[in-house]
């Protein structure tokens, strides 16, 4: 997922709103027409934004994030969806942009007050963020760093399964930073925990926003050392390394970038990554 390239993001929120391309979420459901088009110029009618933000241009487009009432009615022609299930339906690079804006909106909803002082905050005037009316406490969208790695051992690649995971789906590696934690003692503390598993050879892949719910996932790949397979009770579910000709039937979705690096883990042994 990476953001359109014809959009130009805005550091500031707290502008005038005006017509625009509308991503309105119901809590953390999108609201898109039935062939998954954005509001485009103003809400539907019926509908009310409690908060809204600016978020930058896309084609010279105003593009706006907003807030929507629990209860908001959906209006016709219309439904509200969460974004992985919007997944083959919308353009993938637009598709990034409403992860953008619902981690936006979702910062903008839950800082409205203070968390040294319980004042109310208010937007800075010159960039995106929240200032305490009070003590002064800038508040900035958050990020959560977190890795994820993909073991090998030859043509073969350690998998785990998660409790949280659908049905027979297996993964790859992955965890968050702890505070004052590189990324790289991420990576040997998270495989160590969860497996047992030493490591060694760590290569960056690549990295990944990841809105579920304000994620920044970096991606590596790494080689075995050492150790036996023994998944940490209560984090791991079964975990083993898959030979390229046998992995799990279900891996996951082309949206994640844990499908990234299988698939290319299988375009190097020669194989097409599996449709799952």
């Amino acid at each position: 997922m990476r953001l359109p390239p014809g959009f130009s993001p805005s550091s500031r929120f707290a502008l005038p709103v005006q017509d625009g391309l509308w991503f309105a979420f119901r809590n953390r459901e999108l609201l898109v027409s039935l062939d998954a088009a954005l509001p485009s110029g103003a809400l539907p009618p019926g509908l009310a934004a409690l908060r809204t933000q600016y978020l930058g241009l896309l084609n010279g487009q105003p593009c706006f994030s907003a807030e929507l009432a629990s209860e908001s009615a959906v209006p016709v022609g219309a439904e509200f969806i969460d974004l992985r299930q919007l997944y083959g339906r919308m353009d993938l690079e637009l598709l990034s942009l409403a992860g953008h804006a619902v981690q936006v909106m979702d910062w903008d909803r839950t800082h409205r007050f203070c968390g040294a002082c319980g004042a109310e905050t208010q937007p800075h005037v010159r960039m995106r963020a929240r200032v305490c009316t009070r003590c002064n406490l800038e508040h900035y969208p958050r990020v959560a760093p977190a890795m994820i790695v993909l073991v090998e051992r030859g043509e073969e690649a350690l998998l785990a399964r998660s409790p949280h995971f659908p049905a027979g789906m297996f993964s790859a590696l992955a965890g968050f930073v702890d505070p004052g934690e590189s990324l790289e003692e991420c990576v040997h503390r998270e495989v160590r925990e969860e497996t047992g598993v030493r490591i060694g050879n760590l290569r960056y892949f690549r990295s990944q926003q990841w809105p579920f719910p304000h994620s920044l996932m970096l991606a590596f790949f790494a080689d075995y050392e050492s150790g036996e397979v023994v998944p940490e009770p209560g984090e791991i579910e079964a975990a083993g390394f898959f030979h390229v000709d046998a992995l799990p039937a279900v891996l996951p979705s082309r949206l994640s970038i844990a499908s990234q690096l299988l698939a290319e883990f299988c375009a190097r042994h020669g194989r097409a990554y599996p449709d799952c």
